[in-house]
């Protein structure tokens, strides 16, 4: 029943949960790896927020390139009856998995405005701590909540239709 209460059931469905997910994430995410990376100032948040409008679009892209290898992954380790939350799990940690590993370069790259290789020499050094940031905003903020939002969407869509009938 979760499974079908808390995840979208149709594409228009998929796009409120995305744009929920990408939202939040790419507003805490991005300025929590920067900050980490650059120090904790103000300015530093400031500087972050100037560069989301080209960050959220990008992250749009990866989520829509990752979704069919990160299904395929999370079908390969969980097994048929696996429980809703063990299935969420895998896939959020099959996500980030993928997406953290795109995001370590290009992010860079988007936040420093440079293509460089840079974030290509240092990539072991960073991703672990990309893929821990990204891996706890998802799990633990940014999708508990877009499931809450279709739980809502999904109780709204599918109560009765009592209608008035002053006759009866």
């Amino acid at each position: 029943m979760d499974f079908y209460n808390k995840l979208p059931r149709n594409k228009k469905e998929f796009a409120l949960f995305m744009l929920v997910i990408s939202v939040i994430s790419v507003n805490i995410i991005a300025p929590l790896i920067t900050c980490f990376e650059v120090g904790f100032s103000f300015e530093t948040w400031g500087n972050v927020l100037k560069i989301l409008p080209f960050m959220w679009p990008t992250v749009i892209v990866i989520v829509l390139a990752t979704y069919h290898p990160a299904e395929w992954l999370t079908h390969k380790i969980v097994s048929k009856g696996d429980s809703f939350k063990t299935v969420v799990t895998i896939n959020i940690l099959c996500t980030v998995f993928l997406m953290s590993i795109i995001l370590t370069v290009v992010g860079t790259w988007i936040g420093t405005q440079n293509v460089s290789i840079e974030p290509i020499v240092t990539f072991f050094h960073k991703w672990p701590r990309n893929f821990a940031i990204s891996f706890a905003v998802e799990a633990l903020v940014a999708q508990p909540i877009a499931r809450c939002v279709m739980s809502a969407l999904h109780k709204h869509q599918d109560r009765p239709k009592y209608t008035c009938n002053p006759a009866k």
